[in-house]
């Protein structure tokens, strides 16, 4: 047996085992939550004052400055440490969320409170993708409102070996190229910004989809933009780390004068400088030699 059998089985022994245990969150749902998530992702206020679907994931979140003994703190499970310390000492050092999966199960309403409960549903074999070689963990945490269940969460995550030769200075994550915005990417390319126009309505959209949100119409063509915008909401990443990044750096969600809005990161300005109604401009960086990306430079 190798040892790298020998590693899986030692992985495959955390299946099963919590991940975060009698977790509480750190505020009971409320208005002003709910309408301030309302606000940035452009989602309407639900009329019955109930807590939009997706915003599940609002209500475990912990803080930055969460530790042990803080509301939503101090609630992750010692197996869960572990098998990342095992990781780690297996090489997979680097981390990237993958994907994430919620299910609903009834509305959240103000005043409820939130607690939750996780475990660690799965340790993928060894794989080998274009960032490196390493390990799917794949959480799923069970969310109560005043003790009934009320949704899931699962959340998955990339523990990998970066694939790079010695000394190799750590590659940026490829964007993502498929059929339905692969002529986004090439304008990109071009140094362009490219929003989709419905043919049938002409709403704006941007990313790109393969049909209107609007009217349901999959009939499109595309406005340039024009390259102004100015910040519409900010966060400041400190972690996880990312060995092509260097932390703590700002991105941006930019409000293009078009009306429609684009994640990137904010250069020009310290990190802690950047600040809602910002203006910034529209760049492209070729980050040593990668595919072109979109950028704003805050202008001040």
């Amino acid at each position: 047996m190798t040892t790298e059998d020998d590693l899986y089985e030692r992985l495959a022994t955390y299946e099963g085992r919590p991940a975060a245990v009698a977790g509480e969150g750190g505020d009971p749902v409320n208005a002003p939550m709910i309408r301030h998530w309302c606000e940035a992702l452009g989602h309407p206020v639900p009329a019955d004052g109930t807590a939009p679907a997706p915003m599940l994931q609002v209500w475990t979140m912990r803080g930055l400055s969460a530790h042990p003994g803080t509301a939503g703190g101090g609630s992750r499970a010692g197996a869960y440490d572990e098998l990342l310390a095992l990781l780690d000492g297996a090489g997979c050092t680097a981390v990237v969320a993958t994907d994430c999966e919620q299910e609903y199960l009834r509305p959240l309403r103000p005043g409820e409170r939130i607690t939750f409960d996780a475990v660690i549903e799965s340790v993928s074999p060894r794989k080998t993708t274009r960032l490196g070689s390493g390990h799917f963990v794949t959480t799923r945490m069970d969310v109560r409102a005043d003790g009934e269940l009320a949704g899931r969460h699962r959340f998955r995550i990339l523990k990998y070996a970066p694939a790079r030769a010695p000394g190799e200075r750590p590659r940026r994550p490829r964007p993502v190229v498929n059929r339905d915005n692969a002529g986004y990417w090439e304008g990109v390319e071009r140094h362009e910004l490219l929003i989709q126009r419905c043919s049938s309505c002409g709403t704006l959209r941007l990313p790109w989809l393969p049909g209107c949100n609007t009217c349901g119409s999959d009939a499109w063509d595309t406005l340039p933009a024009c390259g102004r915008g100015t910040v519409f909401s900010r966060v400041v990443v400190h972690h996880p780390p990312f060995p092509a990044f260097d932390p703590p750096y700002a991105v941006a969600l930019v409000e293009l004068a078009e009306g429609v809005r684009l994640l990137g990161g904010v250069v020009g300005v310290p990190y802690d400088k950047v600040r809602i109604g910002m203006p910034v401009a529209l760049e492209f960086r070729h980050a040593d030699g990668e595919p072109a990306v979109p950028v704003f430079r805050a202008e001040v």
